[in-house]
Parts: structure tokens; C-alpha cells; sequence
């Protein structure tokens, strides 16, 4: 198992704990199913906020690694805002 010498944390804060609710949900089943050799990544919620930590063995990993974390939640987030959009 590689060392993971470098790490970057993403949060994301919404309007409601149950808007980040459901991007935590959403987004957590990818947690284990992408990673490599090279990076890890944990998932957390705290009240409104996501959390995203991405840790890696260098930076190139360490960019995709959070270059994928942020489209997976920029997904998310547009899936729930069209399904907001969609019921009113």
C-alpha cells in the first residue's frame, strides 16, 4: 500500500441538511468503486456541509482525485436542483 503524502479537503455547504443529505447519499456509493492504487478518499456530513478528503501518493493523483470528486458532486447537486425545478 503506497503512502499518501498528499491530501486536499472539499467541503460543500447547502441551504439544508437535507439538500446535503441527499448529495451525500448520492455521491457515497462511489467511495471505494474509483479509486487506484495511488488515492483514497473518505466522505463525511456534518449538519449542511459535505465533506470530501482525497489523499494521495503525488500530485497527479491527488488532481484527479479531486477533479473527480468535484464533478461527482457538481452532478449531484444539478440532478437535485433539476428535480426541485422539476416538482414546482
Amino acid at each position: 500500500m503506497p503512502s499518501f503524502s498528499h491530501e486536499t479537503t472539499l467541503e460543500f455547504t447547502y441551504d439544508s441538511d437535507a439538500v446535503a443529505r441527499i448529495v451525500e447519499r448520492s455521491v457515497a456509493q462511489e467511495v471505494g468503486e474509483i479509486e487506484g492504487d495511488r488515492s483514497t478518499t473518505t466522505l463525511s456530513r456534518t449538519g449542511d456541509t459535505v465533506t470530501v478528503v482525497v489523499e494521495a501518493a503525488d500530485l497527479v493523483a491527488l488532481r484527479a482525485g479531486v477533479n473527480t470528486w468535484i464533478r461527482l458532486v457538481e452532478v449531484a447537486e444539478t440532478v437535485h436542483d433539476c428535480g426541485v425545478a422539476a416538482s414546482s
